[in-house]
């Protein structure tokens, strides 16, 4: 199943996109897709329903704005130099575990909103991931029981600003929470829909031209163990976002680097999750 939400900002409706890529209003389910929706086993659910009332669920015109496919998760919890290649590319070390940071989940927004540049920024870059969405409440997770506790996966643009990240006191976090910098979907893929998730290409083209074309299975590090080692820090709650990593292919790799600038085109996608579009715009 590929959960949708729909509408204006703010005021999204739930939905499904089915098999043969139509998007349905499943609004009289009568929840959303937030924590309560995951913890209480609700894609379980929203199927049994749909077995019922799909045929009698309005079809949403494509024309219509897709919002983010979850709502407000509690977290957003990233893993940095998750591919070997991106380490090199950033001039430092493979980790010899995980490395984390937060994103603030205002940053979240449609995937095809346009990402607006943040005042005074000069170093705004792309970042095409694999988001991993929690099923249940995760605490010291083993990892033989990790994938357990996923509900599905979608695709995100971690968004980051190199200059706030990595040149104002180290502090991540204030480099990739701006608002817009976490367009997520098209639509978020439940397990059944993806096989294996360590063997998926993903890619990410500025203005037409490939920079990042590469695949999970060279991650350093693959879910299980990032589930497992996260639960070990702080809980998971149904909702929560692994946000794994990204390739090389980063503007800040670049020689000289590159980095976004109003009316550049940023279109990504993963195999099997969809793709998006953000316009770039200036504050």
């Amino acid at each position: 199943m590929k959960l949708i939400r729909f509408g204006e900002n703010g005021a999204e409706k739930p939905g499904i996109q089915d098999a043969d890529g139509s998007w349905l209003d499943v609004s009289t389910f009568g929840e959303d897709y937030d924590e309560k929706f995951f913890g209480t086993e609700g894609i379980s659910r929203l199927r049994d329903w749909l077995s019922d009332h799909q045929s009698n669920c309005p079809v949403v015109s494509p024309d219509t704005r897709l919002g983010p496919p979850i709502s407000r998760p509690s977290k957003i919890i990233c893993v940095g130099l998750n591919y070997a290649q991106h380490a090199q590319e950033s001039g430092m070390e493979i980790p010899e575990e995980p490395v984390l940071f937060f994103k603030a989940t205002t940053a979240i927004v449609g995937p095809n909103d346009d990402l607006v540049i943040p005042k005074n920024s000069l170093k705004t870059d792309w970042e095409v991931e694999l988001a991993v969405v929690i099923r249940r409440k995760a605490s010291y997770v083993s990892e033989e029981d990790a994938m357990d506790y996923v509900a599905g996966y979608l695709l995100h643009n971690d968004y980051s600003e190199r200059a706030y990240q990595l040149e104002r006191q180290g502090q991540w976090v204030k480099g990739k929470s701006c608002d817009t910098f976490a367009p997520l979907g098209p639509f978020m893929a439940t397990t059944d829909e993806i096989s294996d998730p360590h063997k998926l290409p993903l890619w990410l083209k500025l203005n037409g031209e490939t920079m990042q074309d590469s695949n999970t299975s060279d991650f350093v590090f693959g879910i299980p163990k990032l589930i497992s080692y996260i639960s070990e820090f702080m809980t998971l709650l149904p909702g929560d976002i692994i946000s794994t990593g990204t390739p090389s292919g980063v503007g800040l790799g670049l020689d000289p680097p590159r980095y976004l600038v109003p009316g550049d085109s940023v279109e990504l996608g993963i195999e099997g999750l969809g793709s998006s579009v953000q316009n770039v715009v200036s504050y």
